[in-house]
C-alpha cells in the first residue's frame, strides 16, 4: 500500500510551477503540479498517454491550437504525442497521471 497527498506540504513557487512525485505505482506515477495564477507550462508533448485533474482553482489548457479552461474537478485525457500547455488562470493544484514509462525529469524541464 502507498499512499499520498494532494493538499500536503504545498510550496508554490514564485517563477515556476512546482513538480512533486506524490506516489509511484506499477502502471503510473501520479505527479502534483503547483502553479500560481499566470504561470506556465510551455507547449510539450508527452511520450505516453496521460491524464490531468485540476483538483484546486483553474487552467486555460490549449491542445492542438484549441484553448480550453478547465475548472476545479474537470479532467483530460491526451493520447502520446499530442501538443499541450498549461497556464494558470487561478492559483491551482493540478494531479498529472504519467506512464511509468515517462520521466518526471521531462516534466520538470517543461516547468
Amino acid at each position: 500500500m502507498k499512499t499520498g497527498s494532494l493538499t500536503k506540504d504545498l510550496v508554490y513557487n514564485d517563477n515556476k510551477p512546482n513538480i512533486t512525485v506524490l506516489l509511484k505505482t506499477k502502471q503510473s506515477k501520479e505527479i502534483r503540479i503547483v502553479m500560481r495564477k499566470g504561470q506556465l507550462m510551455k507547449e510539450h508533448k508527452a511520450p505516453f498517454p496521460i491524464v490531468i485533474e485540476v483538483f484546486e482553482g483553474a487552467i486555460d489548457f490549449g491542445v492542438n491550437g484549441e484553448r480550453l479552461q478547465l475548472l476545479k474537478g474537470d479532467m483530460i485525457a491526451l493520447d502520446e504525442n499530442i501538443p499541450h500547455d498549461l497556464i494558470g488562470i487561478q492559483d491551482s493544484i493540478v494531479r498529472l497521471s504519467l506512464s511509468q514509462k515517462d520521466t518526471v525529469g521531462r516534466v520538470e524541464n517543461i516547468a
